[in-house]
């Protein structure tokens, strides 16, 4: 769907993304107010549809985006691999840490979005990753399926690259008989329904359900959490690199992520505070992740997974 602003702009700027429509008006509508010479378009649809979109675009050899706000790294990793990205140093990333961006410049983590444990407050609260794999939670675990949600993809590979997980946890939780299907949604039904006790869920739907009065909590286990941070970058064939510079400086700037903070989200600087209802900075510990492992093992740990959990 296309929404371009409408106005007497000397630049424009064309952006894809896969953020709610609701944030992606907002985020634009900001970046208008603060650079009124720069007209937008935007077009928003999931990841895996907008790339389908962009790479149609490619073969014909007309990309039409400046610059792409999508869901993750690992998307982005693979495009700047093709040399479809270029590289821009924004100056605001000295606010954030090293692991959110990649070293060259060719994406920008502008959000943290984690994934932890969501539990039923009628069952026993855990508090490490490890605690899902023991026998008292078998048949009681519910999990998005990576060959499903890129989400779960990333967590699979964080937690199959940790030297005290790997491959022999998610054995562990096949052998749990925990039901890995889905997306996030569904998890989070599932464990505020009472289906399940417990589930592996993004931070947001968990936080915000509860606030709203269903019967659950989150856990931020304590080996760490694995994420996924709706990077920036900018197409290297980009018809309009000055106003891309200025979009990316925006996102990531105080006001950017002042309304990352607002939408509900982690802000990805490390000088912002964090929504209502969670913890403090200092106390989410996020796991270490690797990009370019994540993609270049993907189809494999997809295979290795469907194996293990009887998927198709």
């Amino acid at each position: 769907m296309m929404l371009p602003v409408v106005g007497q702009a000397a630049e424009k700027l064309v952006v894809y993304t896969s953020q709610p429509n609701q944030d992606a008006q907002t985020t634009v509508d900001a970046f208008m107010a603060a650079n009124p010479d720069i007209e937008v378009e935007w077009v928003r649809d999931g990841t895996t549809k907008l790339m389908a979109k962009l790479r149609a675009e490619i073969a014909a050899g007309d990309p039409r985006p400046d610059v792409l706000l999508i869901a993750d790294t690992v998307t982005l990793e693979g495009m700047k691999q093709e040399g479809l990205l270029q590289a821009y140093k924004s100056p605001e990333a000295k606010a954030y840490e090293g692991a959110l961006y990649d070293a060259e410049g060719y994406y920008y983590s502008t959000k943290l979005i984690t994934t932890g444990i969501v539990y039923n407050t009628a069952a026993k609260a855990p508090s490490s990753w490890k605690d899902l794999s023991d026998a008292s939670a078998k048949n009681q675990i519910v999990m998005p399926s990576p060959l499903y949600s890129g989400a779960a993809l990333i967590h699979l590979s964080t937690l199959t690259e940790n030297k005290d997980l790997g491959w022999d946890y998610y054995q562990a939780l096949a052998d749990n008989e925990a039901r890995a299907q889905g997306g996030n949604g569904g998890v989070f039904k599932a464990v505020a329904s009472g289906e399940k006790p417990y589930g592996v869920v993004v931070d947001f739907l968990a936080i915000r359900g509860k606030a709203k009065g269903s019967p659950v909590d989150f856990v931020f286990p304590k080996e760490g959490v694995t994420y996924v941070t709706e990077p920036v970058a900018i197409m290297k064939d980009a018809k309009n690199v000055d106003a891309a510079h200025k979009f990316v400086d925006f996102v990531l700037s105080d006001a950017g992520q002042k309304l990352v903070l607002d939408m509900g989200y982690i802000p990805a600087r490390n000088d912002m505070a964090l929504p209502e209802g969670f913890p403090a900075r200092k106390d989410i510990k996020l796991m270490d992740f690797n990009p370019a492992i994540a993609l270049e093992q993907a189809e494999a740990n997809k295979k290795k997974f469907a194996d293990i959990f009887g998927a198709e």
